[in-house]
């Protein structure tokens, strides 16, 4: 077990940041590898961890649902009005009915059957579109009118009127078992009567138990304070995540997924400095639960039940996604304020499938199905096309079809490494800048520039500083530069050209207050800079006395 682990890990890591430097998004490159070290070809995954995938699966879903609902907007959400709840049925509803029409004509399929493959492709992965969606809004792509965050509550919802529908047919095809409903009077529903009020009942439940969750975090966590650190914190928040999840095998009656993003929606409204927190936290596991995910969906992948329904799948894939989910877009955002480019955004942005069609694709051919063979295959084939496909058109279009907006860090991390500009001269102060700098980029995981003005040519000067510099930062990835000019104008532009996150500069505070204000370089800096800027002093002790 612990060498497949080894090499899912090592050999993710490395394919995804392969595929990032070619430009492509990293999961592309993690689902190739797992489908060369899978038991397609090399075999190096072990039976044993091949038959934990589902739980494992499972564990990296929820991850991302957490990171997901953390980073909601509400306020956004609340301008697009009903287009969330839109975009969370039609699409999805429209798509399986055209894939339904279409394998009853290719395949030959009954109604049923047809509609039981359609519930498999029109499920949406979160797996795929929840990283796109949170990555777009750190750049601030398509923000402004909350694009992502609608698309990202829509996926929610639409797996949970599919996977309904989904397990209905499967109750009626495998077992033959009708079902329903008996109410006094001897009143019968139906399953299909009943059916509304399943969606509803797991929508509404599912929120419910998202909303006591929150509650139950903030007052364990903040009000009662049973937690000392970050590292508790997530284990308590990770493990009421999954829990969520898991119990819905025991009280079938909510939708875990919807439950554990409206968790961390939640969370934000409750407390947001707690939110933050588990932000991060959840970043950090979904490094490595990313890395597991894809690695397992590619290994999971048999392209040897593709077989002879290659071309008539693809035929019903692209049928069932530009028909079917083309026009459920349409409608979907019918009377908003979407412009055609944002509305043609979500072909790339809401056709991934992966996660559902892996956990579901088998079922139907385990139960005894008549063509269930055809629907793994096409399930497969769905997987092998659209995750990387859409993956990689969400990341290339999204600048293409989207307006830029104004990042919000207090939703989501702002992508990239925080970068600092330490102005020093030859004076003691060049030592607090450094310390100050030093102690920021540690706590951030950043990098420092270090920048001196050298007007004189001062070779002395410089080589002292390089000297302490190396001292004080021998464990921060840090760049000296020199340039020449007018101080102040240098700074302010060095800063902007490097697109600096803070610039740290000392301010001489044993001069009067009045010679501060009048002149100098850091209160000029500060007058023209528009990137935050923080000053730093002498130590009590070391401060010269005024007279």
């Amino acid at each position: 077990m612990l060498p497949s682990i080894l090499w899912m890990l090592f050999m993710g890591f490395l394919a995804g940041q392969l595929a990032r430097r070619c430009g492509a998004p990293p999961l592309i490159g993690m689902i190739g590898v797992g489908l060369l070290i899978g038991p397609q070809f090399a075999d190096l995954i072990g039976p044993e961890v091949l038959g934990k995938a589902d739980d494992l699966r499972l564990v990296a879903v929820m991850i991302i649902l957490m990171k997901a609902g953390l980073g909601l907007d509400r306020e956004k959400l609340a301008q697009q009005g009903t287009v969330a709840l839109r975009l969370g049925f039609l699409p999805a509803a429209i798509e399986a009915l055209v894939v339904a029409i279409a394998a009853m004509v290719i395949f030959n399929f009954d109604v049923l059957t047809g509609l039981l493959l359609g519930c498999v492709v029109g499920a949406e992965s979160p797996a795929v579109i929840v990283p796109g969606m949170l990555r777009l809004k750190s750049l601030g792509w398509g923000v402004t009118k909350g694009i992502p965050d609608a698309i990202l509550t829509g996926s929610a919802l639409s797996d949970v009127l599919l996977l309904l529908v989904f397990s209905l047919l499967l109750n009626v095809l495998g077992q033959g078992e009708v079902g329903g409903l008996s109410l006094p009077g001897g009143i019968r529903l139906s399953p299909w009567q009943v059916l509304p009020f399943q969606v509803v009942l797991e929508i509404g439940l599912g929120l419910g138990v998202g909303y006591l969750a929150a509650r139950l975090l903030v007052v364990v966590l903040v009000q009662q304070n049973w937690t000392r650190s970050l590292v508790q914190d997530m284990i308590l928040a990770a493990s009421v995540a999954l829990f969520l999840v898991v119990f819905t095998q025991v009280f079938p009656y909510y939708s875990g997924y919807l439950a554990v993003m409206a968790m961390g929606f939640f969370l934000i409204e409750f407390d947001a400095p707690l939110a933050r927190v588990l932000r991060g936290g959840f970043d950090v596991l979904w490094t490595v639960a990313e890395i597991v995910l894809f690695v397992l969906l590619g290994a999971s992948i048999q392209l040897q039940v593709l077989g002879n329904v290659l071309l008539p799948g693809l035929g019903v894939l692209a049928l069932g996604l530009l028909v079917g989910r083309g026009m459920g877009w349409y409608l979907a955002t019918l009377g908003s304020n979407w412009t055609w480019r944002e509305r043609v955004f979500l072909l790339p942005g809401n056709m991934a499938k992966a996660t559902v069609q892996a956990a579901i694709g088998a079922l139907p051919l385990a139960a005894g199905v008549e063509g269930g063979e055809i629907i793994l295959a096409i399930a497969a084939l769905s997987i092998v096309t659209t995750a990387p496909l859409g993956a990689w058109a969400t990341q290339v279009f999204a600048p293409k079809l989207l307006e830029k907006g104004v990042v919000d860090p207090t939703k989501v991390p702002v992508s990239g490494r925080p970068l600092f500009l330490a102005a020093v001269d030859v004076s003691p102060l060049a030592t607090q800048v450094l310390l100050k700098a030093a102690d920021l980029a540690r706590r951030s995981h950043g990098d420092v520039v270090v920048l001196y003005v050298d007007n004189a040519g001062d070779a002395q000067g410089v080589a002292m500083l390089k000297r302490k510099a190396q001292q004080l930062l021998a464990d921060t990835r840090f760049e000296f530069i020199t340039l020449a000019g007018a101080v102040p104008e240098v700074i302010v532009q060095t800063a902007q050209s490097r697109r600096v996150t803070d610039v740290v500069i000392g301010k001489r505070s044993h001069h009067p207050w009045q010679d501060v204000l009048l002149g100098s370089v850091s209160q000029s800096v500060l007058e023209m800079s528009l990137i935050p800027v923080i000053t730093v002093d002498l130590p009590a002790e070391e401060s010269p006395r005024q007279p």
